[in-house]
């Protein structure tokens, strides 16, 4: 049996201009993710939402919590196949529906990555290697939309 593994952070609130949430319009949805011995990241709200647009948000992450997993596992299905990755990079999408309460959800993801390989004669296999991937990465077991893969190997 395999331990848990627990993970921890601290999300502090930097958007009070004074006033606090004296109206909806009074405060900043800034905040920094702060971890320990880690970058701390600056955060806010999607654009649309009221946030700085020059920071990550919350969809923003999860996209690339998403994109960044089955990166992790698809080099690690690759290695225990003997396929030698030698680029890879994934042009990420997600679709989020906005509910007439005004909440919402992620109702698909898309990851797109581009795979380059150093043989040929495994471009198949590189490209199967994506489903197993997605069945190992911990972030898609998680979510409740469906996560697509739209793969592309080259030499």
């Amino acid at each position: 049996m395999h331990p848990n593994h627990n993970y921890k952070l601290t999300l502090k609130w930097t958007g009070n201009k004074g006033t606090g949430t004296s109206s909806y319009r009074s405060y900043d949805r800034n905040h920094d993710i702060l971890i320990d011995n880690k970058t701390t990241i600056r955060g806010s709200a999607d654009p649309t939402f009221h946030g700085d647009k020059t920071v990550h948000n919350p969809e923003d992450l999860l996209l690339a919590s998403l994109s960044a997993c089955h990166m992790m596992s698809y080099l690690h299905v690759c290695v225990k196949n003997g396929i030698v990755v030698t680029d890879y990079i994934d042009n990420a999408t997600g679709i989020m529906k906005v509910n007439d309460d005004g909440s919402g959800q992620f109702i698909e993801v898309t990851l797109n990555p581009i795979v380059t390989i150093s043989d040929e004669t495994f471009l198949d296999k590189a490209n199967e290697l994506h489903k197993e991937a997605n069945k190992l990465c911990f972030i898609a077991n998680s979510v409740n939309f469906s996560v697509k893969h739209n793969a592309t190997s080259k030499v």
